[in-house]
């Protein structure tokens, strides 16, 4: 099976202790089983793609669309569908199984997961501006963004501009983590570090290949 990646949740973080008895911290990821949904081909799809479904779910909380993709495949419904981009789609077929077995400790993985949304926020919490004095006549300015507007020329603010407005709840990527323990038993991931998004979020775990371990 050629290197690609599985679908998981995240669990929460712990720590383990290696030989010398130093903690490290990782992120516990309940990876899989995940059912291959789709496989697409460059000859009928112009690209090469994995579609993997995990998550338990009831078939009544789905609508009919998303649930007729299950069931025009013979498959037990599942809460989220993803795609994963493969050089190669040998030895993938819908129906089958993708597993945690997938990783070995010591595999250098990217975790893609949505983060923490955190409402609307400043651009001091948002953006780390340094606001403005607390004393000496400052009045009402502590933490405003300050002037924005240009001059006459060219008279707009352009798009992408610091300012205040919602902030998290956007898709994130880590990469470069490494794998500290895998239990096919339980279908459990250990990711040295932190991952994106909050306890129960949905996470995209890519094997990196050619990656030292």
């Amino acid at each position: 099976m050629v290197l690609m990646g599985i679908l998981g949740r995240k669990l929460g973080m712990t720590q383990i202790f290696d030989e010398q008895g130093r903690s490290i911290p990782v992120t516990v990821v309940e990876a899989g089983p995940c059912s291959v949904v789709a496989v697409k081909s460059r000859d009928t799809d112009g690209y090469t793609a994995v579609s993997l479904s995990f998550g338990d779910a009831k078939p009544s909380k789905l609508n009919r669309p998303y649930r007729g993709v299950f069931e025009k495949r013979g498959l037990e419904p599942k809460r989220w569908i993803r795609e994963f981009r493969v050089d190669d789609t040998e030895g993938f077929e819908v129906g089958g199984v993708v597993s945690v077995e997938l990783f070995e400790t010591g595999d250098v993985v990217d975790v893609t997961g949505r983060s923490k949304g955190k409402g609307f926020a400043g651009v001091i919490k948002r953006h780390h501006f340094g606001g403005g004095p607390a004393s000496h006549g400052a009045s009402r300015f502590h933490r405003k963004p300050g002037s924005v507007g240009a001059s006459s020329f060219p008279g707009q603010i352009f798009k992408g501009k610091a300012m205040p407005g919602r902030m998290g709840g956007e898709r994130v990527t880590v990469k470069n983590l490494s794998v500290a323990g895998v239990d096919p038993d339980n279908n459990l991931l250990l990711i040295r570090g932190a991952v994106p998004g909050p306890r129960n979020g949905l996470l995209m775990i890519r094997k990196r290949a050619g990656a030292p371990r």
